[in-house]
C-alpha cells in the first residue's frame, strides 16, 4: 500500500467515525424525549454515557488525536508553571486597584476641567 492509499483509508475511517460521533450526539436529544417519563437521573447518566461514548470514537480519528496531543501537552505546560504566591499575588491585586483608583481620580479629574471648558466656551 502506498501512502496515499493509506491517507484514502484513514481519511475515509475518519468519515465513517465522525459519522458516528454525529449520530450519537444526536441521538441524546431523541431518547431523552422518548424517555421522559424516566427520571431525570438515569436521562442524564444514558447523556453522559453516549458523551463519553463519542468522545472515545473521536479520539479515534486523526483530528481527535491531534487534539488529545495538544491537549495533554496543555497539561504539561500548566504543570510547569511557577504560580505566584498568596503574598505575591495580594500585593499585585493591591497595585491593579490602586492604579485603577488612581486612574479613576485622573479621569474625573481631567472630565471637569474639560467639562467646564466646554460650558465656559460654548457659555
Amino acid at each position: 500500500m502506498s501512502t496515499e492509499e493509506v491517507k484514502q483509508k484513514n481519511g475515509a475511517l475518519n468519515v465513517v467515525l465522525w459519522l458516528v460521533v454525529l449520530v450519537l450526539i444526536a441521538a441524546v436529544p431523541v431518547i431523552n424525549s422518548v424517555y421522559a417519563d424516566e427520571s431525570l437521573l438515569y436521562r442524564v447518566m444514558g447523556a453522559l454515557v453516549i458523551a463519553i461514548i463519542a468522545c472515545a470514537i473521536a479520539v479515534q480519528t486523526s483530528q481527535g488525536a491531534a487534539f488529545w496531543h495538544i491537549a495533554k501537552g496543555a497539561r504539561t505546560e500548566v504543570r510547569r508553571v511557577v504560580w505566584p504566591t498568596q503574598d505575591e499575588r495580594n500585593k499585585a491585586t493591591l497595585m491593579v486597584v490602586a492604579v485603577v483608583a488612581f486612574m479613576a481620580v485622573v479621569l474625573w479629574g481631567l472630565d471637569a476641567i474639560f467639562g467646564a471648558l466646554a460650558q465656559w466656551l460654548l457659555g
